[in-house]
Protein backbone atom coordinates (compact mmCIF):
# COMPACT_ATOMS: atom_id res chain seq x y z
CA UNK A 1 0.00 0.00 0.00
CA UNK A 2 2.75 2.34 0.83
CA UNK A 3 4.40 1.69 -2.20
CA UNK A 4 1.33 2.28 -4.10
CA UNK A 5 0.37 5.38 -2.34
CA UNK A 6 4.24 6.95 -3.15
CA UNK A 7 4.26 5.55 -6.92
CA UNK A 8 0.63 7.41 -7.22
CA UNK A 9 1.96 10.91 -5.77
CA UNK A 10 4.92 10.82 -6.92
CA UNK A 11 3.95 9.58 -11.32
CA UNK A 12 1.81 13.03 -11.48
CA UNK A 13 4.57 15.15 -10.52
CA UNK A 14 7.20 14.03 -12.66
CA UNK A 15 4.97 13.00 -15.32
CA UNK A 16 3.47 16.59 -15.12
CA UNK A 17 3.69 19.20 -17.22
CA UNK A 18 3.77 22.03 -15.05
CA UNK A 19 5.79 22.99 -11.64
CA UNK A 20 3.58 24.36 -8.93
CA UNK A 21 3.72 26.28 -6.20
CA UNK A 22 5.79 28.61 -4.61
CA UNK A 23 9.25 27.14 -5.46
CA UNK A 24 8.21 27.29 -9.02
CA UNK A 25 7.68 31.07 -8.85
CA UNK A 26 11.54 31.64 -7.69
CA UNK A 27 12.98 30.30 -10.97
CA UNK A 28 15.77 32.15 -12.60
CA UNK A 29 16.56 33.68 -15.65
CA UNK A 30 18.93 30.95 -15.72
CA UNK A 31 16.31 27.99 -14.76
CA UNK A 32 13.94 29.22 -17.32
CA UNK A 33 16.39 29.59 -20.28
CA UNK A 34 17.28 25.40 -18.83
CA UNK A 35 13.87 24.16 -18.83
CA UNK A 36 13.69 25.75 -22.31
CA UNK A 37 16.21 23.79 -23.75
CA UNK A 38 15.18 20.20 -21.51
CA UNK A 39 11.40 20.69 -23.05
CA UNK A 40 12.24 22.25 -26.38
CA UNK A 41 9.00 24.11 -26.50
CA UNK A 42 8.91 27.13 -27.94
CA UNK A 43 12.72 27.43 -27.83
CA UNK A 44 12.99 27.05 -31.83
CA UNK A 45 16.53 27.45 -32.73
CA UNK A 46 17.75 29.27 -29.25
CA UNK A 47 17.84 25.55 -27.24
CA UNK A 48 20.29 24.25 -30.55
CA UNK A 49 22.67 27.16 -30.00
CA UNK A 50 22.76 26.75 -26.23
CA UNK A 51 23.69 23.34 -26.75
CA UNK A 52 25.96 23.59 -29.19
CA UNK A 53 27.34 26.59 -26.75
CA UNK A 54 27.50 23.82 -24.15
CA UNK A 55 29.13 21.37 -26.40
CA UNK A 56 31.88 18.91 -25.58
CA UNK A 57 34.98 21.59 -25.47
CA UNK A 58 33.07 23.57 -22.10
CA UNK A 59 34.15 23.02 -18.49
CA UNK A 60 32.20 20.61 -16.76
CA UNK A 61 30.15 21.62 -13.81
CA UNK A 62 30.52 20.28 -10.58
CA UNK A 63 27.67 20.57 -7.95
CA UNK A 64 28.14 20.16 -4.35
CA UNK A 65 25.24 19.19 -2.60
CA UNK A 66 25.46 20.57 1.15
CA UNK A 67 23.23 21.84 3.85
CA UNK A 68 24.25 23.76 7.07
CA UNK A 69 23.49 20.88 9.91
CA UNK A 70 26.72 21.63 11.40
CA UNK A 71 29.82 23.81 10.21
CA UNK A 72 31.29 20.60 8.48
CA UNK A 73 29.35 20.37 5.72
CA UNK A 74 29.65 23.82 4.40
CA UNK A 75 33.49 23.45 4.93
CA UNK A 76 34.20 20.08 3.48
CA UNK A 77 31.77 21.89 0.59
CA UNK A 78 34.34 24.99 0.78
CA UNK A 79 37.80 22.58 0.85
CA UNK A 80 36.44 20.59 -2.45
CA UNK A 81 35.11 23.77 -4.41
CA UNK A 82 38.70 25.18 -3.82
CA UNK A 83 41.04 22.28 -4.14
CA UNK A 84 39.30 21.99 -7.25
CA UNK A 85 40.39 25.40 -8.23
CA UNK A 86 44.26 25.00 -7.15
CA UNK A 87 44.32 21.97 -9.17
CA UNK A 88 42.21 22.30 -12.33
CA UNK A 89 41.28 26.40 -12.65
CA UNK A 90 38.46 27.26 -14.88
CA UNK A 91 38.45 23.11 -16.41
CA UNK A 92 35.40 23.11 -13.76
CA UNK A 93 32.45 24.77 -12.61
CA UNK A 94 31.48 24.46 -9.14
CA UNK A 95 28.36 25.01 -7.13
CA UNK A 96 28.10 24.63 -3.97
CA UNK A 97 24.56 24.51 -3.12
CA UNK A 98 21.90 23.24 -0.22
CA UNK A 99 18.93 22.23 -2.72
CA UNK A 100 16.45 21.27 -0.03
CA UNK A 101 16.63 24.71 1.35
CA UNK A 102 16.23 26.80 -1.64
CA UNK A 103 14.23 24.43 -4.14
CA UNK A 104 11.70 22.12 -1.18
CA UNK A 105 9.29 22.89 1.65
CA UNK A 106 9.00 21.74 5.28
CA UNK A 107 10.67 19.71 6.41
CA UNK A 108 13.80 19.65 3.94
CA UNK A 109 14.28 23.69 3.65
CA UNK A 110 13.80 23.65 7.08
CA UNK A 111 16.58 21.50 8.50
CA UNK A 112 18.95 23.68 9.80
CA UNK A 113 16.99 25.09 12.43
CA UNK A 114 15.80 21.50 13.42
CA UNK A 115 19.51 20.05 13.80
CA UNK A 116 20.18 23.36 16.01
CA UNK A 117 17.29 23.00 17.98
CA UNK A 118 17.97 19.37 18.75
CA UNK A 119 21.97 19.37 19.11
CA UNK A 120 20.61 21.87 21.54
CA UNK A 121 18.68 19.45 23.55
CA UNK A 122 21.03 16.66 22.70
CA UNK A 123 18.77 13.98 24.16
CA UNK A 124 16.40 14.82 21.02
CA UNK A 125 19.14 14.34 18.59
CA UNK A 126 20.06 11.11 20.03
CA UNK A 127 16.98 9.54 19.94
CA UNK A 128 16.33 10.80 16.09
CA UNK A 129 20.05 9.53 15.04
CA UNK A 130 19.44 5.83 15.98
CA UNK A 131 15.83 5.98 15.80
CA UNK A 132 16.50 6.28 11.94
CA UNK A 133 19.60 4.19 11.89
CA UNK A 134 17.36 0.85 10.84
CA UNK A 135 17.22 0.60 7.00
CA UNK A 136 13.71 -0.02 6.62
CA UNK A 137 13.31 3.70 8.55
CA UNK A 138 15.23 5.97 6.62
CA UNK A 139 14.41 4.56 3.13
CA UNK A 140 10.52 4.79 3.84
CA UNK A 141 10.97 8.61 5.36
CA UNK A 142 13.53 9.01 2.35
CA UNK A 143 10.36 7.39 -0.39
CA UNK A 144 8.07 9.91 1.25
CA UNK A 145 10.16 12.93 0.96
CA UNK A 146 10.95 11.75 -2.95
CA UNK A 147 7.09 11.39 -3.28
CA UNK A 148 6.23 15.00 -2.25
CA UNK A 149 9.53 17.12 -4.05
CA UNK A 150 10.87 14.87 -6.66
CA UNK A 151 10.06 17.33 -9.15
CA UNK A 152 11.23 20.23 -6.68
CA UNK A 153 14.76 18.57 -6.34
CA UNK A 154 15.25 17.78 -10.42
CA UNK A 155 15.22 21.15 -10.97
CA UNK A 156 17.40 22.08 -8.48
CA UNK A 157 20.07 19.41 -9.73
CA UNK A 158 19.17 20.12 -13.48
CA UNK A 159 19.52 23.76 -13.17
CA UNK A 160 23.08 23.11 -12.98
CA UNK A 161 23.14 20.46 -15.72
CA UNK A 162 25.69 18.58 -13.59
CA UNK A 163 28.78 16.58 -14.96
CA UNK A 164 29.57 15.64 -11.19
CA UNK A 165 27.32 15.96 -8.52
CA UNK A 166 29.45 15.44 -4.62
CA UNK A 167 27.03 14.86 -1.51
CA UNK A 168 28.94 15.70 1.82
CA UNK A 169 25.59 14.97 3.50
CA UNK A 170 24.02 12.15 4.72
CA UNK A 171 20.77 12.92 2.91
CA UNK A 172 21.86 13.79 -0.06
CA UNK A 173 22.61 10.53 -1.71
CA UNK A 174 19.13 8.49 -2.09
CA UNK A 175 16.71 11.41 -3.55
CA UNK A 176 19.40 12.96 -5.92
CA UNK A 177 20.51 9.32 -7.37
CA UNK A 178 16.71 8.42 -7.49
CA UNK A 179 16.75 11.95 -9.93
CA UNK A 180 19.54 10.54 -12.00
CA UNK A 181 17.27 7.15 -12.75
CA UNK A 182 14.53 8.95 -13.68
CA UNK A 183 16.02 10.98 -16.20
CA UNK A 184 18.31 7.77 -16.73
CA UNK A 185 21.71 9.42 -16.65
CA UNK A 186 22.81 7.44 -14.04
CA UNK A 187 25.39 6.42 -16.18
CA UNK A 188 26.27 9.63 -17.76
CA UNK A 189 26.90 11.68 -14.12
CA UNK A 190 29.53 11.09 -12.08
CA UNK A 191 27.92 10.86 -8.41
CA UNK A 192 30.54 10.82 -5.19
CA UNK A 193 30.01 11.02 -1.53
CA UNK A 194 32.52 12.31 0.83
CA UNK A 195 31.65 11.12 4.19
CA UNK A 196 32.52 14.57 6.91
CA UNK A 197 32.66 11.97 10.16
CA UNK A 198 35.53 10.36 11.16
CA UNK A 199 34.21 6.99 12.83
CA UNK A 200 30.40 6.60 14.05
CA UNK A 201 28.03 7.92 11.20
CA UNK A 202 24.48 7.47 9.78
CA UNK A 203 23.98 4.96 7.76
CA UNK A 204 22.03 6.87 5.28
CA UNK A 205 26.09 7.80 4.25
CA UNK A 206 25.99 4.71 2.49
CA UNK A 207 24.61 4.33 -1.15
CA UNK A 208 25.22 1.49 -3.59
CA UNK A 209 24.45 3.77 -6.51
CA UNK A 210 27.73 5.82 -6.09
CA UNK A 211 30.55 6.06 -8.07
CA UNK A 212 32.78 6.61 -4.91
CA UNK A 213 32.49 6.90 -1.53
CA UNK A 214 35.24 8.66 0.19
CA UNK A 215 35.87 7.47 3.83
CA UNK A 216 38.06 9.51 6.08
CA UNK A 217 39.46 6.49 8.39
CA UNK A 218 39.43 2.92 7.64
CA UNK A 219 36.85 2.13 10.66
CA UNK A 220 34.35 4.12 8.26
CA UNK A 221 35.69 2.02 5.73
CA UNK A 222 34.87 -1.05 6.53
CA UNK A 223 31.52 0.26 7.64
CA UNK A 224 30.66 0.88 3.83
CA UNK A 225 32.12 -2.56 3.09
CA UNK A 226 29.61 -4.20 5.77
CA UNK A 227 26.59 -2.68 4.14
CA UNK A 228 27.28 -3.27 0.30
CA UNK A 229 29.54 -1.09 -0.96
CA UNK A 230 32.44 -2.68 -3.15
CA UNK A 231 35.89 -2.12 -3.04
CA UNK A 232 35.80 -0.12 -5.78
CA UNK A 233 33.56 2.15 -4.78
CA UNK A 234 35.37 3.10 -1.63
CA UNK A 235 38.47 5.23 -1.02
CA UNK A 236 40.16 6.07 1.91
CA UNK A 237 42.08 9.50 1.69
CA UNK A 238 41.15 11.28 4.92
CA UNK A 239 38.45 14.26 5.46
CA UNK A 240 38.91 16.98 3.15
CA UNK A 241 40.46 19.86 5.00
CA UNK A 242 40.54 23.30 3.75
CA UNK A 243 44.04 23.67 1.30
CA UNK A 244 45.52 26.54 3.75
CA UNK A 245 46.20 23.66 6.42
CA UNK A 246 47.85 21.49 3.78
CA UNK A 247 49.78 24.50 1.93
CA UNK A 248 50.96 26.28 5.20
CA UNK A 249 53.97 28.85 4.67
CA UNK A 250 54.76 30.89 7.66
CA UNK A 251 56.00 29.28 10.77
CA UNK A 252 54.98 28.98 14.20
CA UNK A 253 57.16 31.67 15.58
CA UNK A 254 55.99 34.32 12.27
CA UNK A 255 52.36 33.15 12.78
CA UNK A 256 52.85 34.12 16.74
CA UNK A 257 54.39 37.97 15.87
CA UNK A 258 51.49 38.28 12.87
CA UNK A 259 48.60 37.70 15.56
CA UNK A 260 50.90 39.62 18.09
CA UNK A 261 51.16 36.11 20.72
CA UNK A 262 53.89 36.37 23.19
CA UNK A 263 56.84 35.04 21.61
CA UNK A 264 57.83 33.19 24.59
CA UNK A 265 54.90 31.30 26.59
CA UNK A 266 53.06 27.66 25.12
CA UNK A 267 49.61 28.56 23.70
CA UNK A 268 46.13 26.97 24.43
CA UNK A 269 43.37 27.23 22.10
CA UNK A 270 39.71 27.04 23.44
CA UNK A 271 37.09 26.39 20.92
CA UNK A 272 33.06 26.84 21.59
CA UNK A 273 32.62 25.75 17.26
CA UNK A 274 30.62 28.58 14.94
CA UNK A 275 27.90 28.92 17.76
CA UNK A 276 30.86 29.10 20.91
CA UNK A 277 28.88 26.50 22.80
CA UNK A 278 29.76 24.39 25.42
CA UNK A 279 31.38 25.29 28.65
CA UNK A 280 34.33 27.83 26.84
CA UNK A 281 33.48 30.77 30.21
CA UNK A 282 33.86 27.77 32.87
CA UNK A 283 37.18 25.88 30.99
CA UNK A 284 38.83 29.69 30.72
CA UNK A 285 38.74 30.71 33.93
CA UNK A 286 39.95 27.52 35.08
CA UNK A 287 42.47 27.78 33.26
CA UNK A 288 43.03 31.68 33.81
CA UNK A 289 44.13 30.06 37.48
CA UNK A 290 46.01 27.24 36.53
CA UNK A 291 48.19 29.05 33.80
CA UNK A 292 49.40 30.91 36.74
CA UNK A 293 52.34 30.31 38.73
CA UNK A 294 51.45 31.79 42.37
CA UNK A 295 55.05 31.63 43.13
CA UNK A 296 56.54 32.33 40.39
CA UNK A 297 54.35 35.49 40.03
CA UNK A 298 54.39 35.20 36.13
CA UNK A 299 52.04 33.04 33.43
CA UNK A 300 53.21 29.97 32.69
CA UNK A 301 51.20 29.70 29.26
CA UNK A 302 48.44 32.08 27.24
CA UNK A 303 45.25 31.58 25.87
CA UNK A 304 43.39 32.29 23.14
CA UNK A 305 39.64 31.55 23.11
CA UNK A 306 37.65 31.19 19.89
CA UNK A 307 33.65 32.42 20.35
CA UNK A 308 32.72 31.74 17.20
CA UNK A 309 29.29 33.69 16.60
CA UNK A 310 28.50 33.78 20.21
CA UNK A 311 28.40 38.30 20.80
CA UNK A 312 27.54 37.86 24.35
CA UNK A 313 30.53 35.16 25.26
CA UNK A 314 33.18 37.55 23.77
CA UNK A 315 32.09 40.58 25.16
CA UNK A 316 31.97 38.63 28.74
CA UNK A 317 35.32 37.24 28.53
CA UNK A 318 36.68 40.53 26.94
CA UNK A 319 34.98 42.49 30.28
CA UNK A 320 36.86 39.76 32.85
CA UNK A 321 40.78 40.52 34.70
CA UNK A 322 43.00 38.25 33.51
CA UNK A 323 46.58 36.92 34.91
CA UNK A 324 47.71 35.23 31.97
CA UNK A 325 47.74 36.61 28.33
CA UNK A 326 44.60 36.58 26.96
CA UNK A 327 42.94 36.76 23.09
CA UNK A 328 39.25 36.25 22.49
CA UNK A 329 38.12 36.32 19.29
CA UNK A 330 35.10 35.92 17.75
CA UNK A 331 34.05 34.02 14.29
CA UNK A 332 37.32 33.04 12.96
CA UNK A 333 38.02 32.53 8.57
CA UNK A 334 41.91 31.93 9.59
CA UNK A 335 41.96 28.99 11.74
CA UNK A 336 44.81 27.63 10.16
CA UNK A 337 47.00 30.58 11.62
CA UNK A 338 45.66 30.30 15.36
CA UNK A 339 46.16 26.47 15.20
CA UNK A 340 49.58 26.87 13.66
CA UNK A 341 50.29 29.83 16.72
CA UNK A 342 49.50 27.13 19.35
CA UNK A 343 50.65 23.81 21.31
CA UNK A 344 47.28 22.23 21.97
CA UNK A 345 43.83 22.37 21.57
CA UNK A 346 40.51 22.08 23.47
CA UNK A 347 37.19 21.79 21.91
CA UNK A 348 34.43 19.65 21.30
CA UNK A 349 34.70 16.09 19.20
CA UNK A 350 33.39 18.16 16.17
CA UNK A 351 35.42 16.10 12.96
CA UNK A 352 36.51 19.04 11.02
CA UNK A 353 38.28 20.76 14.03
CA UNK A 354 39.67 17.49 14.95
CA UNK A 355 41.43 16.93 11.30
CA UNK A 356 42.60 20.50 11.30
CA UNK A 357 44.24 19.83 14.64
CA UNK A 358 46.04 16.58 13.54
CA UNK A 359 47.30 18.28 10.75
CA UNK A 360 48.76 21.09 13.08
CA UNK A 361 50.26 18.46 15.26
CA UNK A 362 48.11 19.99 18.47
CA UNK A 363 47.39 17.42 21.22
CA UNK A 364 44.10 17.62 21.83
CA UNK A 365 41.49 17.78 24.80
CA UNK A 366 38.43 17.18 23.83
CA UNK A 367 35.65 18.55 26.29
CA UNK A 368 32.12 17.14 24.59
CA UNK A 369 30.91 15.88 21.43
CA UNK A 370 27.41 15.50 20.44
CA UNK A 371 25.68 11.93 20.38
CA UNK A 372 25.78 9.46 17.10
CA UNK A 373 28.06 11.23 14.40
CA UNK A 374 30.25 12.60 16.90
CA UNK A 375 30.82 10.01 19.69
CA UNK A 376 33.22 7.90 17.37
CA UNK A 377 35.59 10.79 17.48
CA UNK A 378 36.35 10.56 21.31
CA UNK A 379 38.14 7.18 20.81
CA UNK A 380 39.50 8.00 17.51
CA UNK A 381 41.14 10.62 18.87
CA UNK A 382 42.02 8.99 22.51
CA UNK A 383 42.93 5.32 21.46
CA UNK A 384 45.42 6.69 18.81
CA UNK A 385 47.12 8.40 21.41
CA UNK A 386 46.68 11.95 20.08
CA UNK A 387 44.70 13.58 23.18
CA UNK A 388 42.36 12.95 26.32
CA UNK A 389 38.58 13.29 26.92
CA UNK A 390 37.37 15.03 30.06
CA UNK A 391 34.15 16.88 30.71
CA UNK A 392 35.91 18.46 33.59
CA UNK A 393 36.95 22.53 33.14
CA UNK A 394 39.06 21.71 36.17
CA UNK A 395 40.33 18.80 35.01
CA UNK A 396 41.45 20.57 31.72
CA UNK A 397 43.29 23.04 33.30
CA UNK A 398 44.90 21.10 35.35
CA UNK A 399 46.46 18.65 32.37
CA UNK A 400 47.15 21.83 30.41
CA UNK A 401 48.86 23.32 32.80
CA UNK A 402 51.19 19.63 33.28
CA UNK A 403 51.84 20.41 29.31
CA UNK A 404 52.93 23.35 29.83
CA UNK A 405 55.37 22.64 32.61
CA UNK A 406 55.86 18.91 34.47
CA UNK A 407 54.77 16.83 31.83
CA UNK A 408 55.69 18.68 28.75
CA UNK A 409 57.27 15.01 27.29
CA UNK A 410 53.73 14.16 26.81
CA UNK A 411 52.41 16.69 24.91
CA UNK A 412 54.96 16.25 22.86
CA UNK A 413 54.29 12.98 22.25
CA UNK A 414 50.89 13.56 21.63
CA UNK A 415 52.08 16.37 19.06
CA UNK A 416 53.86 13.05 17.18
CA UNK A 417 50.86 10.72 17.27
CA UNK A 418 48.65 13.93 16.33
CA UNK A 419 50.66 14.08 13.15
CA UNK A 420 50.59 10.09 12.25
CA UNK A 421 47.04 10.85 11.76
CA UNK A 422 47.13 13.74 9.67
CA UNK A 423 46.33 13.25 6.44
CA UNK A 424 46.84 17.15 5.10
CA UNK A 425 46.57 16.05 0.98
CA UNK A 426 42.99 14.24 1.23
CA UNK A 427 41.26 16.98 -0.11
CA UNK A 428 43.25 17.00 -3.19
CA UNK A 429 43.39 12.95 -3.73
CA UNK A 430 39.76 13.64 -3.21
CA UNK A 431 39.42 16.23 -6.23
CA UNK A 432 42.43 14.30 -8.06
CA UNK A 433 40.28 10.83 -8.42
CA UNK A 434 37.06 12.26 -9.37
CA UNK A 435 38.81 14.13 -11.92
CA UNK A 436 39.92 10.84 -13.36
CA UNK A 437 36.08 9.69 -12.79
CA UNK A 438 35.10 12.66 -15.06
CA UNK A 439 37.63 11.92 -17.73
CA UNK A 440 35.11 8.69 -18.62
CA UNK A 441 32.22 10.57 -19.06
CA UNK A 442 31.89 13.41 -21.80
CA UNK A 443 30.14 16.48 -21.01
CA UNK A 444 26.02 16.86 -19.76
CA UNK A 445 25.43 19.04 -22.91
CA UNK A 446 25.46 16.12 -24.96
CA UNK A 447 22.68 14.64 -23.60
CA UNK A 448 18.92 15.37 -23.69
CA UNK A 449 17.54 16.54 -20.16
CA UNK A 450 14.27 14.85 -21.08
CA UNK A 451 11.39 14.33 -18.28
CA UNK A 452 10.29 10.80 -17.92
CA UNK A 453 7.73 8.95 -16.18
CA UNK A 454 9.18 5.81 -15.34
CA UNK A 455 9.30 6.31 -11.25
CA UNK A 456 7.16 3.63 -10.88
CA UNK A 457 9.54 1.07 -12.42
CA UNK A 458 11.57 1.85 -8.97
CA UNK A 459 9.11 0.08 -6.80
Amino acid sequence: MATKFIAERVFPKVGGGSNQGSNSQKKSGREKNVNLSIDGAGAGDDAGMELMQLGADRSKNVLILMSDTGGGHRASAEAIRDAFQLEFGDEYNIFVKDVWKEYTGWPLNDMESQYKFMVKHVQLWNVAFHSTSPKWIHSVYLAAIAAFYAKEVEAGLMEYKPDIIISVHPLMQHIPLWVLKWQGLQNKVVFVTVITDLNSCHPTWFHPGVNRCYCPSQEVAKRALQVGLDESQVRVYGLPIRPSFARAVLSKDQLREELELDPSLPAVLLMGGGEGMGPVKKTAKALGESLWDKAAEKPIGQLIIICGRNKNLASTLQALEWKIPVKVRGFETQMQKWMGACDCIITKAGPGTIAEALIRGLPIILNDYIPGQEKGNVPYVVDNGAGVFTRSSKETARIVAEWFSTKSDERQRMSENALKLAQPEAVFDIVRDIHELALQYGPMAKFPYELTSSFTSLF
